[in-house]
């Protein structure tokens, strides 16, 4: 917005020109998110304690969650309302792949309204019935899909797999399915992942980095061509969405640290995980998500060996309890010894997922 309203001005005021430049538009964006959510943080806790939108707790979990009964939920609306007002303020709102990545963050933000909106009003830990909400994932999913599918490139349905030049496989028609799939997958990984203060953002803020980094250089011929990996045209621009979504996170990090004042809930983490695999279907690293993402991976992943070994052997388990955050609780260590170590572990492997884009 501000570049289409300024520019034209440049020519009685030549300092403008600046916002001709993505690295100053993705860099005001980043601390326009972060000023958002600084200043509304104190009010939506305020608003969601008067209106008594706490949290539930399973009565299952570890013990010592219980004391986090009431603490304000659904603060992931302080998330995406700060990332939607830095990119239409800061971002080339021409640009179609903007406006997927900001569907995809306010449908699967809507579908985790209700659900955390069901919770508060029946005074439970269970929202939306797993169908109800599959169907609610699955049509952001695959609205966002369709359309990019019908404005594909010809690297759309190619897959690409670190370490290998040149593209795998062509998915073709098939890319449609396997990529819905994909979005619901990581939505709900990053939500299993949101159990402890700090511990799901903090992991969503080292991938987002990662991310401001892919689109940066997969937007720009040179640099694509110089590291051999795809150049997607006008990916760039989604830099100016990953590094407001990386201001929005800090800011609410400052708020959901240990003794978290605010949840994201469902609200924030369905749409962060949404917006994570949005992102890696635009620039070509559905694959390299899967490091990037790690342990996002490694705590669906439990829940899944969890449910299955469960299962087979009625009533046995591998876990002391699932997602895997929970299972070191449970084994001794405290909650900021655990969310700090899966940090440094989000941490390795986003370093790891940067270093095989010269690796290949």
């Amino acid at each position: 917005m501000l570049p289409k309203l300024l520019l034209p001005l440049v020519k009685y005021f030549s300092a403008l020109n600046v916002f001709r430049y993505l690295t100053f538009r993705s860099a005001y964006a980043a601390v326009t998110a972060l000023l958002c959510s600084f200043l509304l943080g104190p009010i939506v806790i305020r608003w969601l304690k008067i209106l008594k939108f706490g949290q539930s707790i399973r009565d299952d979990g570890p013990e010592s969650h219980m004391q986090k009964k009431g603490t304000p939920t659904m603060g992931g609306i302080l998330i995406l309302v700060s990332v939607v007002v830095a990119t239409l303020l800061w971002s080339d709102l021409s640009n179609m792949q903007v406006w997927i990545v900001v569907f995809v963050m306010v449908g699967f933000g809507l579908v985790g309204f209700m659900d955390d909106w069901l919770k508060i009003k029946l005074k439970t830990s269970d929202g939306l019935s797993a169908k109800s909400k599959l169907i609610g994932q699955f049509l952001v999913s695959a609205i966002a899909v369709i359309i990019l599918y019908v404005f594909r490139s010809n690297e759309t349905t190619l897959l690409y797999i670190p370490f290998i030049k040149n593209a795998v496989l062509d998915l073709g028609v098939f890319w449609v399915p396997v990529a819905i799939v994909y979005v619901m997958a990581w939505s709900n990984a990053v939500n299993l992942t949101d159990g402890l203060d700090g511990l799901a953002i903090g992991l969503v803020i080292l991938s987002v980095i990662a991310f401001s980094i892919l689109t940066y250089i997969t937007g720009r011929a040179d640099w694509s061509s110089y590291l051999n990996i795809p150049y997607i045209k006008n990916a760039g621009e989604l830099t100016v969405v990953t590094l407001a979504l990386m201001g929005a996170c800090i800011g609410f990090l400052w708020f959901n640290a240990h003794p978290a004042e605010i949840f994201m809930g469902d609200v924030g983490s369905l749409s962060l995980g949404g917006v994570l695999a949005v992102l890696a279907l635009i620039v070509k690293k559905e694959v390299l998500l899967f490091i990037i993402g790690g342990v996002f991976v490694l705590e669906e992943a439990s829940v899944i060996i969890q449910v299955f070994y469960f299962k087979i052997t009625k009533g046995k388990r591998v876990f002391k309890m699932a997602p895997l955050h929970h299972h070191f609780e449970l084994s001794g260590w405290d909650e900021a010894k655990v969310v700090t170590r899966f940090w440094i572990l989000g941490g390795l492997f986003t370093i790891i997922a940067l270093t095989t884009l010269k690796i290949q």
